[in-house]
């Protein structure tokens, strides 16, 4: 239990009043220890996603590891993949493990199974059009295997988001650890609140498109980091 309630207040930039009226109304994951509400950094990011909370930039700073994952690296070598077919979410997911590179030492038999069991637990729509399906905990033992693959649906799918928009782009995330995992969905989530970034994805923008906006975002997160 690794955050406290001026760490939550912080993250989503809201007032302890309603950080403790959401503990009241049991609207957010918590545990009383010693007399002290604590939280725990991964319910709270997946807690973020299934309520489509929108991130602060303090809430990007406290997910980045101590060496943050390169995301432009991970997305070169998971790759821009176009026309993917289906008319439900199974069958999306399922097509786009088909096209997506995939670890030799996991079958991707696997990797679909994963994700379809997480997306029947609760969405991983975040709205805008745009669902970020990944396993529940990581799969890859190696951190060479990880990536991220943006998938653009041949059809808008209902993946159950909560403003109700189909989705039709995906990220599909491969990650090496819990942390690295918190810290890349932070960071998909915080690209994803910018009108620029989904205006790339509603086109269907190239790889080397979202890989120089990408680039560029994460020298501005780097300088802002080196300056703290």
């Amino acid at each position: 239990m690794d955050l406290k309630i001026k760490d939550i207040v912080d993250y989503l930039q809201v007032s302890e009043k309603t950080v403790y009226r959401w503990i009241k109304e049991k609207k957010i994951p918590c545990y009383r220890i010693h007399h002290q509400y604590r939280f725990s950094r991964a319910e709270i990011n997946e807690w973020i996603l299934s309520n489509k909370i929108e991130l602060s930039s303090k809430a990007l700073d406290l997910t980045l590891a101590k060496r943050p994952t390169n995301f432009a690296d991970l997305l070169q070598k998971g790759g821009v993949h176009t026309g993917i077919e289906g008319r439900t979410v199974i069958e999306v997911l399922q097509n786009a493990i088909k096209s997506i590179p995939n670890p030799e030492s996991i079958d991707p038999e696997q990797i679909s199974s994963a994700l379809v069991n997480r997306e029947q637990m609760m969405s991983t729509a975040i709205g805008h059009g745009i669902a970020i399906p990944h396993p529940r905990t990581p799969l890859i033992t190696n951190i060479e295997d990880a990536s991220i693959s943006v998938c653009y649906l041949q059809q808008p799918v209902d993946f159950g988001a909560l403003d109700s928009q189909p989705v039709h782009t995906l990220f599909i995330l491969l990650t090496f650890s819990p942390k690295r995992h918190l810290e890349v969905l932070a960071k998909i989530s915080y690209l994803c609140q910018m009108e620029d970034f989904r205006a790339l994805l509603e086109v269907q923008a190239t790889q080397k498109e979202l890989l120089a906006f990408v680039r560029d975002q994460e020298m501005k997160w780097h300088n802002k980091a080196a300056e703290n």
